[in-house]
């Protein structure tokens, strides 16, 4: 009977006895002219099985030669009882094959401690390394949890373009997508490019977001979400900054702002749980490798109850604190992390979630107050990170949303299909928008939004 190969993270739950089959890489070997011992690690889980050859069982121990730390190899033995720490068993192994050699003078991860630097110019690599092989599982375990929670909550996935012609910010900085020969593209008259003759027939870019294609949605599904790549040419070269990134947004109808922080309130607990409850291997060895209160605040943010305040009240507080901010404050600023940050961690000791914000810094979308001077938006505020989730009730008032508009100048002719949902059975909506990467910084403890995503894209860097 032909083995089946089983995966480490199996195979160190069973119990010793049997024949079995591994395969995976190597991380390290050692031994003398007796004994080899073989750390052998398949992605399945954090921990290695160790492999053991005696030499005076294992034929043919030539092969031995070509087991250098990166070499692929399946290796056929009888897992045993571990006589070492650390797990409760092993894999005496009775014969190896190599699939694939790593020599040992130019395999860049033969050692160990490499820069976070070092490992982003071999991002083809750096996923064989613990700390990205933890990062990456727990990136997949969160992108299941999120589907998982808006399935059970009854959200509908939808699936909102990647190419389009608006900018659902009107903030600009945008990917254009074309297919003229920019070298010579056609004019019109007055000199300008003629987009009339482009693929799609104007001027388009890859999304900034989903959110306005999904209140499409949510007015005839009722709650539905977008999970998807989105795209800034902003030229940000920072920690918290990518130019490719994803974007989890659901939006909801017949949902109010009160509504709304409660439903973002209880998704990112029940996001942070999934990740205790799954990945506590992966978070054991961040927290001793990178973060060593990384497990106390994701269990914090989990048993805390957010604190709910006005942008007015925040300004208040952080006028009064007498901390000396870089970007000084004052009502109608945009607040930065370091206000954030000081609202969180050291103010109220827990999340944040800060509404009615100054509509001249909010997008044309936002519900209006009453006061003529805020909007109902609402921001999520995080230890370490700041704003982690961005969101508002949506103005359904056609007049509103028009006047607000045109206040601003903006074009209609690309929101046309936009504004008609206010004059076709409009209702009271709400969403947010939460930053995929930016959760996966707070729950694997990782300091640059570089190394939360398997090949990140910044600005002069899309090698990989």
């Amino acid at each position: 009977m032909t083995l089946k190969r089983q995966r480490i993270a199996e195979l160190l739950t069973e119990e010793p006895g049997r024949e079995v089959l591994a395969k995976g890489w190597v991380r390290t070997k050692r031994g003398n002219k007796n004994i080899v011992f073989i750390a052998l690690n398949d992605g399945s889980t954090i921990n290695n099985i160790q492999v053991v050859c005696d030499l005076s069982e294992f034929r043919p121990d030539d092969v031995l030669k070509d087991v250098t730390t990166g070499a692929c190899i399946a290796v056929t033995g009888k897992l045993v009882e571990s006589i070492g720490g650390g797990q409760k068993v092993e894999i005496r192994a009775g014969s190896i094959e190599v699939y694939g050699t790593a020599d040992p003078e130019k395999y860049p991860l033969q050692k160990k401690g490499h820069s976070m630097e070092f490992l982003r110019e071999i991002a083809h690599l750096r996923p064989r390394t613990n700390t990205f092989g933890a990062v990456l599982r727990i990136r997949h375990a969160m992108a299941y949890a999120i589907h998982k929670y808006f399935n059970d909550h009854g959200f509908y996935y939808l699936h909102t373009p990647i190419i389009t012609a608006s900018d659902a910010e009107g903030a600009g900085a945008m990917f254009q997508v074309t297919t003229l020969d920019m070298d010579n593209p056609p004019r019109k008259e007055d000199g300008r490019i003629d987009y009339s003759q482009d693929f799609f027939g104007r001027h388009t870019n890859l999304t900034v977001s989903g959110q306005l294609e999904g209140e499409l949605g949510a007015m005839a599904l009722g709650n539905i979400y977008t999970f998807g790549p989105t795209f800034r040419a902003e030229n940000s070269n920072t920690p918290r900054h990518l130019a490719e990134f994803w974007m989890v947004e659901p939006e909801m109808a017949f949902c109010e702002i009160d509504e709304n922080m409660d439903i973002a309130e209880d998704f990112i607990k029940s996001l942070v749980s999934y990740a205790l409850e799954n990945c506590m291997d992966d978070l054991l060895f961040l927290n001793n490798m990178f973060d060593k209160d990384l497990i106390d605040r994701l269990k914090g943010v989990v048993n805390t109850e957010f604190a709910r305040i006005t942008y007015t009240e925040g300004v208040d507080i952080l006028e009064k604190s007498g901390e000396k901010f870089e970007f000084p404050v004052s009502w109608g600023v945009d607040l930065q992390s370091e206000h954030e940050r000081f609202l969180v961690e050291r103010h109220f000791k827990r999340p944040v979630i800060m509404t009615d914000y100054p509509k001249d810094i909010k997008a044309f979308y936002m519900k209006q107050n009453d006061d003529g001077k805020t909007v109902r938006g609402m921001d999520v505020l995080f230890p370490k990170i700041g704003e982690i989730i961005g969101g508002s009730q949506r103005e359904e008032s056609y007049d509103k949303l028009m006047a607000r508009i045109n206040e601003l100048g903006m074009d209609t002719s690309c929101l046309w299909w936009y504004i008609d949902t206010r004059r076709f059975g409009t209702a009271p909506h709400s969403g947010f928008g939460l930053g995929f990467e930016r959760l996966l910084l707070f729950v694997t403890g990782m300091a640059n939004i570089r190394d939360v995503i398997p090949f990140p894209r910044t600005p002069k860097s899309a090698e990989f």
